[in-house]
């Protein structure tokens, strides 16, 4: 089970609403959903969380690229929405860089000596790590009153409620979840 809510600033303050992730498949796609929710291009947050395992904020402001904040990379990792947010960039990887084996470089012959299938998976394992940290700009809320340091130091399983209540946004939060 996954949450996903969009916080909207306005001038009356914040307007929340439910989402459905299923039909963005991009991270370009959710910034566009994000800046659908505010018409006066205000900042809007984007906040999701999974099965209480890592949770993620994403801040639009404008046409601003969107910044992106991941509690546990790993655990978003195995997560269709962790996916989303990501990027190669957000994990220090040369941007379109092929996860996979470069397939002209192999020896698809089967007369490789030295070399067997559990050495290429475990090649591929480690190739695919994601450590368990927080990616992301954990400065991303700095001037919405939560620093660096109480938003990496948050629990996946309230976070979402303990952000919304900083940004005396709990009430509205509450009646979308």
């Amino acid at each position: 089970m996954y949450f996903a809510a969009l916080l909207a600033r306005t001038e009356d303050g914040w307007e929340a609403s439910d989402t459905e992730l299923d039909d963005v498949e991009t991270l370009s796609d959710l910034a566009d959903l994000a800046r659908e929710a505010s018409p006066d291009e205000d900042t809007v947050l984007v906040l999701i969380e999974q099965e209480d395992a890592w949770f993620g904020v994403v801040r639009v402001d404008g046409e601003d690229d969107p910044r992106i904040y991941v509690s546990d990379a790993a655990a978003a990792r195995r997560s269709a929405y962790g996916e989303l947010l990501l990027t190669d960039e957000l994990l220090g990887r040369e941007p379109g860089a092929d996860d996979g084996p470069d397939l002209d470089a192999l020896d698809l012959d089967g007369t490789e000596e030295g070399e067997s299938e559990d050495d290429e998976e475990e090649e591929t394992d480690a190739a695919d790590a994601v450590s368990h940290n927080p990616v992301g700009d954990s400065g991303i809320l700095d001037d919405l009153g939560i620093s660096e340091k109480e938003l990496r130091s948050l629990d996946a399983d309230d976070a979402l409620g303990t952000i919304a209540e900083a940004l005396g946004a709990s009430e509205v939060l509450e009646t979308v979840r």
